[in-house]
């Protein structure tokens, strides 16, 4: 594929927030929440932050982290009141693709190192509209749980059983 696929170091973090602020819905991207520099610091700590890089450039990131950290987002409230979940569970996501690297298979590859780590189960969701996503998800074997609504907007969960990929 031409990826280094490695878990994130702290001088990621100014190439992880500008691709993120690239791709919130202010700026034409699909993103539902914007997380902060601290955020994606205390992922380091938990080994939970997956990036792509390109000829030494980051392309990509995932992260996967403890339901209780996102307990409070409204958004997770939603999913998971619609789909409880085990307490094992962590939660997959947000997953963060360059425009230029998409449908490439990369989210994938991120996802399995992550869960390589984690030896879980996961539970994840993507915004209805977004075809590319959904279809990348359903190819990483993620199983569809089906639609949720939050603030007005339809999304689809996902699951994927845990294990290594």
């Amino acid at each position: 594929m031409g990826y280094e696929i490695a878990f994130a170091a702290p001088s990621d973090i100014p190439a992880i927030l500008a691709l993120q602020e690239s791709n919130l819905p202010e700026n034409g991207g699909s993103l539902s929440v914007r997380e902060a520099a601290d955020w994606f610091t205390r992922a380091l700590g938990e080994t939970s932050l997956v990036v792509a890089r390109r000829d030494g450039k980051l392309v990509g990131y995932v992260l996967g982290t403890s339901i209780a950290t996102k307990a409070h987002v409204p958004i997770i409230q939603a999913m998971l009141q619609t789909f409880p979940t085990s307490p094992d569970c962590y939660l997959y996501g947000p997953v963060c693709v360059t425009e230029t690297e998409r449908g490439k298979d990369l989210a994938g590859a991120m996802f399995e190192k992550l869960q390589s780590h984690m030896r879980r189960p996961a539970i994840t969701f993507v915004r209805a509209d977004n075809g590319a996503s959904l279809r990348a998800h359903r190819k990483m074997g993620m199983q569809d749980l089906g639609p949720f609504t939050n603030e007005g907007v339809s999304f689809v969960a996902f699951a994927f059983a845990g294990g290594s990929v």
